[in-house]
This record gives structure tokens, C-alpha cells and sequence, in this order.
């Protein structure tokens, strides 16, 4: 008996210390926060949201309005991700074919790599080239090229391209400066482009007219050797994919391509055969490293393609929010795949919880390799974080106003822990937030 009245004091002293070391963690985390970021005198006024949460004990290490909505900004690329992950299968669908007597029947998928110079081999091109004559087929595309609440003033900037059932190039034209000249890529446009003999030698700039594919050159001393400049696709009406067809046939030598009209088009035939891109990370990658908004958006259209045979991102939100996301403590707001509207609006518990999920369902090593870390060369953490290299993995959001950091954090201890920062109308710098936002990650490295 009177051991038994021993232990229970030891278990009862154990458990003394180790609330004391909880309280410990949170009120230094706390002081953090209030220091650097929710007390900060250039954050005044702004709305700020905070949550950490450790996935091994299952509990909240700390938590500030961490039930409140925010707009993300690019953090709704960490779901658009998590989509990507669970429906797109281990490779990118380049196009379905079928081959008949007539020629090379093409399904679109949406796969937005093809013909994108960043990679060096396009499987597609490859089966396409020895076709006499090839169709595009595009059933079923629901969406509008921009998504809800995109700025349109923004529609010529290289981070918006439209969204299309089968990109081309990125959906961008690019100009590359060489010595006095200018090379226009792909070469189509080269003959709509005005002012290609302007005095270039100090740099120069490109615009397009918003109803039509007319690009004008200019002079420019701010921009000096390339631009990229989205280009109109066919999909901003109601015509078949005829600059779709005009830039496969430049590709392949002239090939004959017809684009069916997608008023007369039928489903995909069951006889189809699937032709592959590459790895789905290969595309998940540059996606959360740069924040590539364009594969995103593609990204959320092929995942709609697959569930229910439509790009219709509208529709395939909804259905991810009804059962994928259905347990999130509160329901967001989710309207593009990419981050770029105003109108997502997300809490920082959401995302610790879709995080979560991912963390649960695929190796960490997979999910460190897909998520920028510190200091990392061409990620969107390249300037912050450089002492938290291999330690910290996690998704950048930038808008006018709006500054989010969600991801995971390995801790000078060893702890994997999963948070999310989200500061919305604020009146300084985007960088003086990311830095409040790097000091509290540093102490919570340092303290965990």
C-alpha cells in the first residue's frame, strides 16, 4: 500500500512537471509572438492568426485566433497540393488518344507542361509526331479562364496566364533579348508582335493588348534580357481550340491539326489510351518551390478531370470540401487553386489540419522535397531562413496586405511540428512581416 502511495506521487510529480514544462513552452511561445509579431508597433491594426501544433502528442502548442479567417494568398496552394497528391496518381496525364483511319485523336487533360521548356523530354510530342493529321478534343470545360476574384488589370502579367484545357508553352509568349534582337517563343507570334526593330540595347518591356493576342515591344530600362507574356487562349470563347492547333502544328513542322468544336464533342472514348508526362512531384515541386500559380490552377482542373470527366473547378471544390475536408473545425472559403483570388478565405487551423492529413498519408521525405526550405536557391524562402536549411518546409503567401507562412518545422530537439502564420491588412513591407514572422519561428525552433 505504501508503495503504491509512492508511485502515485511520483506519477502525480510527473505530471506536475510536465504541465509546468507545457506551460513553460506555450508562455515563452506567447512572449514570442506578442514580441515580434502581435504587439510589433509596425503591425498595428493587422489582423493576425497563429497556430502550432505538434502531430506527435496531438496537441496545440500554441494558438492565436487560430479559429479566425484570413485571406491565404498563396498558402491555398498547400491545398490545391493536397488535392494533387491524393487524385492526380504518381504521373501527370499528358493527353488521352485514340488512333484511327482519319488521324490521332487528342483528349486534353489539362496537363500544364507540355512544350514547357523547363523540362527536357515531352512523351506526348513524341507520340504526336509521326500522326498525318491530329484532332483536339476539349469536352467538358467548364472553367473561365480567370478564376473568381483574380485582378484583371493583372491579365498580361507573367504570373496570371489563363487557364486552358491544353496548354501550350505555359500559355506564355517569351521574348529573349540576343545582343540587338529580340526572339519570340513560340515564333507564331512573332509576326503580331509590334516594335521588334525599338531600340532594345538598354533593355525593353512587352505588353499585350487584353482582347487579343497584339503584343507591343518598348523600350526599358528596368527589364534587360527576357519577358514572359501570356497569350490569349482560345477558350476566352466559345471557338474550338484554334490557336491550340496553330501552335501544335508550328511544333510539329506544319502538321495538320484540327480543333474539333467543343459544342459538338463527345466524351473520351473508353478505347482511350493515357500517355504520361512525368512524376507528379516533377510538377508538384516547381508548383510550391516558385508558387507557379498557372500549374496550380492546371493542377486543380486536372483533379476535376479525373473525379468527375470536367474541368470545372468550381464543381471539384465543392466535392473536396464535402468529403476530403469535410472534418475541418471551420469551413473556408475556397474559390481558385492558386491563391490569387481575395475572396479564399482560410483560418490558420485549416491549414495545420490539411497538413496534417499530408503528413499522415505520405513520407515526410516526400513532403520535405516538394516544400521550399530555408535559403533554398530559387524557392520563395531563398532570403529567410537560411540557418533553418533542411529544418523548416514551408509555403509562402504574398498579396497586397496579406503575408501567411503555413508549413513544418523539424525543432533544435528533433520534434516535427506543424504551424501556420497568417497576417492580413497590414500597412508595411511584405518583408518586415516576413522577418516578424522569421523571428517567432526562430524561437520556436530554439524552445521545442
Amino acid at each position: 500500500m505504501i508503495k503504491m502511495s509512492r508511485i502515485g506521487k511520483l506519477f502525480a510529480l510527473l505530471l506536475a512537471v510536465l504541465q509546468f514544462s507545457a506551460c513553460s513552452v506555450q508562455q515563452k511561445l506567447q512572449k514570442a509572438a506578442n514580441k515580434n509579431i502581435i504587439e510589433a508597433g509596425n503591425l498595428s491594426g493587422a489582423h493576425i492568426g497563429i497556430h502550432v501544433y505538434d502531430p506527435a502528442s496531438n496537441s496545440n502548442l500554441f494558438s492565436y485566433q487560430s479559429n479566425k479567417f484570413f485571406v491565404p494568398a498563396s498558402n491555398t496552394k498547400i491545398v490545391t497540393c493536397f488535392a494533387a497528391l491524393k487524385y492526380l496518381g504518381d504521373s501527370v496525364a499528358a493527353a488521352q488518344i485514340v488512333a484511327t483511319d482519319t488521324g490521332m485523336h487528342v483528349y486534353a487533360t489539362g496537363d500544364p507542361t507540355f512544350l514547357q521548356p523547363e523540362y527536357a523530354s515531352h512523351p506526348l510530342f513524341n507520340v504526336l509526331n509521326g500522326a498525318d493529321k491530329i484532332y483536339l478534343h476539349t469536352p467538358n470545360f467548364k472553367a473561365k479562364p480567370f478564376g473568381q476574384g483574380w485582378s484583371w488589370d493583372d491579365y498580361d502579367a507573367s504570373y496570371m496566364p489563363s487557364r486552358s484545357a491544353f496548354p501550350m508553352y505555359g500559355n506564355v509568349v517569351r521574348f529573349t533579348k540576343n545582343g540587338t534582337q529580340l526572339t519570340v517563343t513560340p515564333s507564331f507570334f512573332k509576326d503580331s508582335t509590334k516594335g521588334l526593330q525599338a531600340n532594345i540595347n538598354k533593355g525593353f518591356g512587352v505588353s499585350r493588348q487584353m482582347a487579343g493576342n497584339q503584343f507591343f515591344v518598348q523600350a526599358d530600362t528596368s527589364k534587360t534580357k527576357f519577358e514572359e507574356i501570356p497569350y490569349r487562349t482560345s477558350n476566352w470563347t466559345t471557338a474550338p481550340l484554334t490557336i491550340e492547333a496553330s501552335l501544335l502544328s508550328e511544333a510539329m513542322g506544319g502538321a495538320k491539326v484540327i480543333a474539333v468544336d467543343p459544342a459538338t464533342d463527345k466524351a473520351v472514348p473508353t478505347t482511350a489510351t493515357t500517355i504520361y508526362s512525368r512524376p507528379i512531384d516533377s510538377l508538384l515541386k516547381p508548383l510550391m518551390h516558385r508558387s507557379d500559380n498557372f500549374y496550380a490552377e492546371q493542377a486543380l482542373l486536372m483533379v476535376g478531370k479525373g473525379l468527375h470527366q470536367s474541368f470545372d473547378d468550381k464543381k471539384t471544390i465543392a466535392y473536396l470540401l464535402a468529403n476530403d475536408l469535410a472534418d475541418l473545425a471551420q469551413k473556408p472559403s475556397w474559390v481558385d487553386g492558386s491563391g490569387l483570388s481575395r475572396y479564399n478565405l482560410f483560418t490558420p487551423e485549416n491549414f495545420t489540419s490539411i497538413l496534417h492529413k499530408m503528413y499522415n498519408s505520405y513520407s515526410f521525405e516526400r513532403l520535405q522535397n516538394i516544400f521550399p526550405t530555408g535559403g533554398e536557391a530559387g524557392g520563395t524562402l531563398t532570403s529567410n531562413y537560411k540557418n533553418l536549411n533542411g529544418k523548416i518546409f514551408a509555403k509562402t503567401g504574398t498579396l497586397s496586405g496579406q503575408v501567411a507562412l503555413s508549413g513544418y518545422l523539424v525543432t533544435k530537439k528533433g520534434k516535427t511540428l506543424i504551424f501556420s502564420v497568417l497576417v492580413n491588412n497590414h500597412t508595411t513591407t511584405a518583408s518586415a512581416v516576413r522577418k516578424a514572422v522569421e523571428q517567432f519561428i526562430q524561437v520556436l525552433y530554439n524552445k521545442n
